[in-house]
């Protein structure tokens, strides 16, 4: 069955999606601020108005621009349409989902979180690939699989919606992390350690917001960070290494090419940590070694000082 699909933002991924959803005989429109040369199978429109036509949205727009792009969508959208987003990130310190976003600001209330170890190129190429789901809606997870999935993409389900969007939104820190170790010589125990206490210390922050801990330790979370580690060359792993190799945080955003939020995130999961009394050293390090607070042989030594407790 075709389905009319709206596609907000024509960014790597939003491209990603329309091309996917085209080369399984969808009807496809692309909205952006600017206008995008983009293949004749897919329309191209700067008139958020028609995406109101479609009967599937996708979001796929950074998080800081998750709140101005709902406020647009809300003049647009009614109860009939169905929305999924692809942001990893959240919104400001009180660490809101872009899920809760588009809640407050459009009377829409079938939503999606489509997240895990699915990267732009593959899903554009039709390579064998998969996600989670994070909705209360199971129609929304089969029109997902039509738009998207074919033989090509397996796509999971979970009514663990927040639990899918902090896992993806900490494990894009997470990866920094594990890219600024591996460029600057550390050995893979040591990679180790960092990837599996870092998933354990912002899962133990995720549940204070109401996640579920098998969701970090799911697609969302771990099967996301093994597919960077692995090699997919996202954002976050150039960002990690730009700044391992010297870079301010600024210009390694520059170097990268791409907004990481990453950063932002893990200091804003470190602030809402310290007023609930848990201890997030990981976090804490290096937010710190990525302001230019510490250098990384003190940042080392701070974590490897630490007391050591069970697992």
């Amino acid at each position: 069955m075709s389905l009319r699909i709206g596609v907000v933002g024509a960014g790597g991924f939003g491209r990603a999606i329309a091309l996917a959803s085209a080369r399984h005989g969808h009807d496809v429109v692309v909205w952006s601020r600017k206008d995008r040369e983009l293949p004749d199978s897919i329309r191209m429109s700067t008139d958020i108005g028609t995406v109101g036509d479609c009967e599937l949205i996708f979001v796929a727009v950074p998080a800081r621009h998750a709140v101005s792009t709902a406020e647009q969508l809300g003049e647009v959208v009614d109860g009939r349409h169905l929305i999924i987003h692809v942001s990893r990130g959240l919104i400001g310190a009180e660490l809101k989902t872009v899920t809760q976003v588009i809640r407050d600001k459009t009377v829409c209330r079938r939503i999606g979180a489509l997240a895990g170890p699915l990267a732009a190129d593959a899903l554009a190429e039709g390579r064998p690939s998969g996600a989670i789901l994070g909705t209360g809606f199971p129609e929304l997870t089969e029109m997902a699989r039509d738009a998207l999935g074919g033989g090509e993409l397996r796509i999971y389900d979970t009514s663990d919606v927040v639990g899918v969007e902090l896992a993806s939104a900490t494990v894009g820190f997470l990866m920094v992390v594990l890219a600024y170790a591996q460029e600057i010589g550390a050995e893979p125990s040591t990679l180790a350690v960092l990837a599996t206490r870092g998933m354990v210390e912002v899962s133990r922050v995720g549940q204070t917001l109401g996640a579920k801990e098998t969701t970090f330790m799911g697609l969302a979370g771990l099967g996301d960070l093994i597919a960077a580690v692995a090699g997919d060359q996202r954002p976050e792993f150039q960002l990690g290494r730009a700044l391992a190799q010297g870079a301010k945080l600024s210009n390694a955003r520059g170097k990268v090419g791409a907004y990481v939020e990453g950063i932002d995130v893990a200091r804003h999961m470190m602030e809402h940590a310290r007023r609930l009394g848990l201890d997030t050293p990981i976090s804490s390090t290096f937010v710190a070694l990525s302001e230019g607070r510490i250098n990384p042989d003190d940042a080392i030594q701070a974590l490897m000082e630490r007391h050591v407790g069970k697992e």
